[in-house]
This record gives C-alpha cells, sequence and structure tokens, in this order.
C-alpha cells in the first residue's frame, strides 16, 4: 500500500538531486582545471624550479580562496525574518476571515505599527507573505525554490544552489572576484605555450603539429591547450557579471531591485537605500577592511532594517524610541556569524554623514536622511 503523499516526496528528492548538478558541474570544471594546472602544466611543462614553485604558490593562494567563498556561498543558510515579523496565531485568524479588503490591510497596518518596515507593494500595502505567514521585512522577498522568505534577497543562484542574500551576498561577490582572478592568471601562465603554435611557420595543421611536438607529451598538449581556451572564456562572462554586482553594491541594490525599484508611501524610489558610494560598499563588505577580502561574514546590520534615504518620511513607522532590540533569532534558528542590530553598526553609516563626507561618495543633498535606529 503507497503511502499519502509518498509520490510528492520522491518528486522533491529527486528535484533536489537534479538542483545540486550545476554545483557538480562546476566542482567538476574546478577539479579539473586544478589537475590541468598543478600536474600538467606546473610540474610537468614548467622547467626552471624557481619559476614552478612561485607559479604554485600564487596558484594555491588563489585556488583556496575562491574555493573557501564557493563553499561559504553554497553552504551558508540563508537568514529568513525574525521572530517579531511573524504572526500570532490569534493575528493569523484574525487577518483570514477578514478577506482581502480594506479590514485586512488595517489589521496589517496595525501588526506593523511597532516594526521597521518602509516598504510598501506597488499598490501601497503592507508586504505579506502568504506562505509564511508573517509581515516581510524591507527587501526580503519569498523564495519559490527555497520555499521560505529571504532576507535581502538578491536572486536564487543555481550554480550554488542557494538563495544569494544578506547572509551570503558577500561571500559570492568574492566567489566571483577569485574566479575572475583565477582565470586570469591561468590564460596568462599558460599564454605562452599557447602562443609557440602562432610562432611556428607554415600551415595551421603544421603548426598544431610542431607546438604539439614541443610539448612534453600527448596527455599535457591537450589539457594545456583546453585549459587556456576554457580559463578565458569563463573568465569574459565573469567579469561581466561581477561589473554587474559591482554597480548594485555601489547603488545598494539587489538584482530584483534594479529589475523593480522598491516601493516607499511616496511611490517607488530606485534610490531609497542608497546613501553614496562608501557607505554602500561597507552595508556588504563590513567597517572592518582587513575582513574585506576574506569569506567571512562582516556585513553591518541585521539584515530585517535598513537605513533609508527618503524624500518623505513615514508617520506611520516608529522613531527610535519606540523600536525593539532585534533578536539574533530567526524562526527558531540561531545564526553563527554576529549579525549585528542596525543601531550598533548601520546607524554609524547615517551618523557620519552628519559630521563629514564620506570618503568615498556623498548622500545625495536633495534627500533627506532617515536615520532607521
Amino acid at each position: 500500500m503507497a503511502l499519502p503523499g509518498g509520490s510528492g516526496g520522491i518528486k522533491r528528492s529527486c528535484r533536489r538531486v537534479l538542483h545540486w548538478i550545476p554545483v557538480l558541474f562546476i566542482t567538476v570544471i574546478v577539479a579539473w582545471s586544478y589537475y590541468a594546472y598543478v600536474f600538467q602544466l606546473c610540474i610537468e611543462s614548467i622547467e626552471g624550479i624557481g619559476e614552478k614553485i612561485a607559479t604554485l604558490l600564487v596558484f594555491h593562494v588563489i585556488f583556496i580562496l575562491m574555493v573557501w567563498a564557493y563553499w561559504k556561498t553554497i553552504f551558508t543558510v540563508p537568514m529568513t525574518p525574525l521572530k517579531e515579523f511573524h504572526l500570532s496565531y490569534a493575528d493569523r485568524e484574525q487577518l483570514e476571515g477578514e478577506g482581502r479588503g480594506e479590514s485586512h490591510q488595517e489589521i496589517l497596518k496595525r501588526l506593523a505599527k511597532d516594526l521597521p518596515i518602509y516598504t510598501r507593494t506597488l499598490s501601497g500595502g503592507i508586504r505579506y507573505c502568504n506562505h509564511c505567514q508573517l509581515l516581510k521585512p524591507d527587501r526580503s522577498h519569498h523564495c519559490s525554490v527555497c520555499d521560505k522568505c529571504i532576507l535581502k534577497m538578491d536572486h536564487h543562484c543555481p550554480w550554488v544552489n542557494n538563495c544569494v542574500g544578506f547572509a551570503n551576498y558577500k561571500f559570492f561577490m568574492l566567489f566571483l572576484a577569485y574566479s575572475i582572478l583565477y582565470c586570469v592568471f591561468i590564460t596568462f601562465t599558460d599564454l605562452r605555450y599557447f602562443i609557440r603554435f602562432w610562432t611556428v611557420g607554415g600551415s595551421i595543421h603544421k603548426h598544431l603539429l610542431k607546438y604539439l611536438d614541443g610539448l612534453p607529451d600527448t596527455q599535457a598538449k591537450f589539457h594545456i591547450m583546453f585549459l587556456l581556451f576554457a580559463a578565458s572564456s569563463f573568465s569574459v562572462s565573469l567579469f561581466s557579471l561581477f561589473g554587474y554586482h559591482c554597480w548594485l553594491v555601489c547603488n545598494n541594490r539587489s538584482t530584483l531591485e534594479a529589475f523593480r525599484a522598491p516601493a516607499f508611501r511616496h511611490g517607488a524610489d530606485k534610490n531609497g537605500f542608497s546613501l553614496g558610494l562608501g557607505k554602500n560598499v561597507r552595508q556588504v563588505f563590513g567597517d572592518e577592511k582587513k575582513y574585506w577580502m576574506l569569506p567571512v561574514f562582516s556585513s553591518l546590520g541585521d539584515g530585517c532594517s535598513f537605513p533609508t534615504c527618503l524624500v518623505n518620511q513615514d508617520p506611520e513607522q516608529p522613531t527610535a524610541s519606540s523600536r525593539r532590540h532585534p533578536s539574533l533569532k530567526s524562526s527558531g534558528e540561531i545564526h553563527p556569524f554576529p549579525a549585528r542590530p542596525l543601531r550598533e553598526s548601520q546607524a554609524r553609516l547615517l551618523s557620519e554623514g552628519a559630521r563629514q563626507d564620506d570618503q568615498w561618495g556623498t548622500v545625495n543633498p536633495a534627500v533627506t536622511i532617515e536615520n532607521e535606529t
């Protein structure tokens, strides 16, 4: 006798397995590139012992940082909204009994009154997730793949089989940066062996034969050739993706916000969270520059509340004195990284602007800084 929901469980298991195929593909490519570069190029082809050691040393530093960042991007559990944003059983019962009219929104407004929520739906209502039954914090979205709301969700990336959001966006950026460095380093150090192919006289066929004859063995010949093609091809695509995300960081936007500007009470505002170049970068990478290049969590804030740069302040939201100190627990989960509340970290991004111009960029003087602390 088949158990109820058995076929659904099998389908979910199959989907989970299929979701790991892109990660497996990247892992195989990286593993092959490591073998081809270390064993076939450095050990077998490079003759000078000094050059061999220096090349292997630099390569392994880049390789370790890239794999470390990739691992953190994949296995960092996405942060979900804090328990303060979840509705109680009584509130859910009351909300479900009101339908979808004005009274529904009135209940949501009442529940959101003491929460740091400034964004709205396109129609001006409070953002509410029917699946998770919670009030959505600013910049959070429900991921249909993960089936939960993700704080400061950027996108769901199949290449890491994870949501890229507040918890791992820095790791994702570092993975892109070190992947580019990895590909570029391989391309330039492998290039001189490829150049032999083009500097030998004769037809293209003879070029290839003479080039291959000049390399140690047949196995190394093809590994070195395809290593250059793969590294150069990946570097081009990675450059465009990394450049786009650098632009997002500099403007303090997520991929979702770039496609659809966040809406506030005064309307949609694509620059609503932008505080200036330097402060935008520090929100992702943190205050201490010594941690910027390491795949360790150093982003500012708790992921639920963000300082905004708004023309009109929202009169319905609480002031600093009425806000509650956010907990570090979310839906029963304890996050291992030091998630600092807004008042301890991001508040400095606003207070510093009142004393002096930011060293990287200044906030637009035409707008009013709204301190969400």
